[in-house]
Formats: structure tokens, sequence, C-alpha cells
């Protein structure tokens, strides 16, 4: 088992948290969404009704800003078929719509907080049911325990495992300062408070799988040949057990 730093999950005000996650609400009913991302059923069933012929398979990736998780998982996807979902890409894409969610996500974001998990469960299990495919590899959630709960009560599914992208806190500053990306999130005001977030929220996740047998830790401070060298023999073994094969 991981033996990582314990800490207190980072919260955002019950109030203040009541407030957004009833105007996300309202605002996802008018898009008719409501009533599918808050029933007790699963993904298992897709958007229009249709039923897919078994539970999806989803794994974590999780790991600091700057892990190298976006570098890896379209190469997941390219070599073992899976689907992949970037929570802060679903969560940007509802900035850029101009809506009031993605305001709202747009202050959380410029103050380096996490956005309430309602929110994000949703948008990631509405893209779950529109997909065809029943493996997903889902990057930079969950990014603290009520994610985690939320995405378990909501979509009713484990992750299959968690892959942990392992990498020291100073590597991941010297990665955050040399990417050149536009992002709110890469302001150089806003990494530090972007490390803090992870160090003392996602970690307690990790634990949490950790202890459940769950983790597959991989050194992300090699190069990232290396890294997808282990993360295919990762994805391998799986491969291998839902073939019978071992």
């Amino acid at each position: 088992m991981l033996k990582l730093k314990s800490s207190v999950v980072l919260g955002i005000r019950a109030g203040t948290q009541r407030y957004v996650s009833g105007a996300i609400a309202e605002s996802f009913q008018s898009r008719n969404l409501s009533n599918s991302m808050a029933s007790p059923t699963s993904p298992t069933q897709k958007a229009g009704g249709e039923n897919f012929a078994q539970e999806p398979t989803v794994v974590f990736v999780l790991g600091g800003p700057g892990s190298g998780k976006g570098t890896q998982c379209p190469k997941i996807v390219k070599s073992f078929g899976f689907t992949h979902l970037c929570a802060g890409d679903l969560l940007q894409a509802e900035v850029e719509s101009g809506s009031e969610n993605g305001r709202m996500i747009q202050n959380f974001k410029r103050e380096g907080k996490i956005v309430p998990s309602e929110v994000t469960v949703k948008l990631l299990q509405e893209a779950m049911q529109r997909s065809a495919n029943k493996k997903f590899i889902i990057d930079g959630f969950p990014r603290n325990e009520e994610n985690r709960s939320a995405f378990e009560d909501i979509v009713k599914i484990e992750p299959k495992f968690v892959l942990f992208f392992d990498c020291s806190e100073e590597e991941l500053t010297r990665r955050l300062l040399n990417r050149n990306q536009r992002r709110i999130d890469d302001n150089i005001d806003i990494i530090p408070k972007r490390l803090k977030v992870y160090f003392e929220s996602t970690l307690p996740v990790i634990n949490y799988y950790s202890s459940k047998g769950k983790v597959q830790k991989i050194d992300a401070q090699r190069s990232i040949d290396e890294v997808f060298e282990e993360v295919t023999s990762v994805f391998s073994k799986l491969t291998l057990e839902y073939s019978g094969t071992v």
C-alpha cells in the first residue's frame, strides 16, 4: 500500500456551495440533464434509453498538475481503445460556452478552488452516456473526497483502478512554469494554490483507493517514453485479464 502524506481536505463554505449547486442544477435542468443525472441509474443506460451490454470500465487518472496525465492519456486511447474524458476539458468547454455555469466555473478556477462536485459529475456522466464505448479513462478526477463520493453515489461505479502519476512538488512546479499554455489556472500566481489543493485534497483520495488495493503508481519524473512503457505494462495486464488469459 502506498504511504502518502495524510491531510485535511480543503472545503468550500457550505452556504456558498449550496447556492452554486442550486443554480447549477437549475441550469442543467434546462438542458434536460437533471432527471438523468440525478436518477439512481448508472451510465450503463445511454441517453436514448438503450442499455450497454455490460457495465463500463472506468480508470481514474490522477497526479499533480504538470505530472503528465494529459500527455499519457492520448497514448492509452491509441494503444488500448479507451475513451478519454478529461474533467478539466469538460469544465473548460462549459466556460467557453458562455453559460451561467461556465461563468461560475471560471470564478472558481481564477481563485484556484475546486469546482463543486455536482457539476463535474454531471458533465462526466453525460459524456459517458453519449459514448458507444464501454472503457473510459477519466483524467484529473476525483480531485477530493467529495468528488469521489459524488461519483460513486450518482454514477454507481467504482474505478477498476487508479493510475497515479507520482511526481515531486519541485518537478511539478518546474513543469508548470515552463509549459506554454494560456490557461487561467497556469498563471504564476495560481500555481502554488493548485499544488496546495492537490497535496491537501487529492492525495487523500489516492490513499483511499490504495487502501482498497486499487492504485497503480507510476514514476512520472522520467521521460515520456519511459513513463508510457510502465503505463503499457499496467494496461496490458488489464487486457489479458479481460481476455481470460490470466
